[in-house]
């Protein structure tokens, strides 16, 4: 397979190490204080400053504060020169309210990376479409008892040390690994939670032709996902693709994931192009972080993603 060489314009940002500041802001729902301040006391013990956004806990309706104050947040972490990552507490909803408002002049004077997944693929969208800002689809997922999950906090602080490639074993027990068809591909991973990509669609989202396709989502149901791909399908945003890598797809209602599978496979298979599934990203058990905007490689034979970053 032809692996193509990483893009000259993409933004990556330097490497974090211990002593750097990291911010936690809440660019959409508000988060549970507890955890958040457990993961801030654990980043300190590893030898990282932290901080918060002024409003990274106001509560305005499903939100964490107004429009005004996450963007206010956002744009401050990303202005400050001390401040050398940023991470998100949560998803939830909003950050695609204010995807569009981001200080871009900012970003690019001081590039930083940005941490999260779920509704912070809207941020990540268009932070590539304005910047070509490298991210980081995760977040820092806790082992259930306090703090974080060995696996995924070693594969995080890796790549946000330095530059690099990972390389992400497809699970049989993921729900999605029967979607794996095709050989290989190469190109930019670009995208993340799949309601939100299919938000993102004609003012966030990048081109991607050319891309591999990251999709994941959450609390499943069959007529939303085929809304979300038959909207990004018809209107052209698929057209082009490189190839997709399919994460996880969970609901509360194992007996509902069977056709919402099935569903997802009737639209890959119109694309033609190779598709791994089962892979650790998303809002399942034992989920990883990953680089999003940067080169990647999918095998379906082998069943791995190799991401450069």
């Amino acid at each position: 397979m032809i692996v193509r060489r990483m893009p000259e314009d993409c933004i990556f940002p330097a490497g974090l190490k211990p002593g750097d500041k990291i911010r936690f802001i809440s660019p959409a729902s508000t988060p549970e204080r507890l955890p958040v301040l457990a993961r801030a006391e654990s980043l300190r013990a590893l030898g990282f400053e932290v901080d918060f956004g002024r409003h990274a806990f106001e509560k305005y309706g499903p939100f964490a504060g107004t429009d005004a104050q996450r963007l206010e947040d956002i744009n401050d972490a990303f202005r400050d020169p001390a401040v050398r990552a940023i991470f998100a507490t949560r998803g939830g909803k909003g950050s695609y309210r204010i995807a569009d408002r981001l200080d871009f002049e900012a970003v690019r004077r001081d590039p930083k990376p940005l941490v999260g997944f779920s509704d912070i693929t809207a941020l990540h969208l268009s932070l590539f479409l304005h910047c070509r800002l490298v991210g980081v689809h995760g977040t820092l997922y806790g082992n259930g008892e306090g703090g974080f999950d060995a696996e995924n906090l070693e594969l995080l602080l890796r790549m946000l040390a330095g530059r690099g490639s990972l390389v992400f074993q497809a699970r049989p027990d993921e729900a999605t690994a029967v979607l794996t068809a095709g050989g290989a591909a190469s190109g930019l991973l670009i995208g993340g939670n799949l309601d939100t990509i299919a938000t993102a669609a004609g003012w966030a989202l990048p081109g991607l032709q050319g891309a591999i396709l990251l999709v994941e989502a959450a609390d499943c149901q069959p007529g939303r996902i085929d809304r979300a791909l038959t909207m990004l399908g018809k209107a052209g945003h698929l057209d082009g693709l490189a190839g997709v890598a399919v994460g996880q797809f969970t609901t509360a209602d194992p007996e509902r994931l069977p056709p919402v599978i099935d569903i997802v496979g009737d639209h890959l298979s119109r694309m033609a192009v190779p598709v791994l599934g089962g892979l650790p990203f998303g809002h399942g058990t034992r989920a990883l972080s990953t680089p999003v905007g940067s080169t990647a490689c999918i095998d379906a034979a082998a069943g791995t993603l190799t991401v450069f970053h």
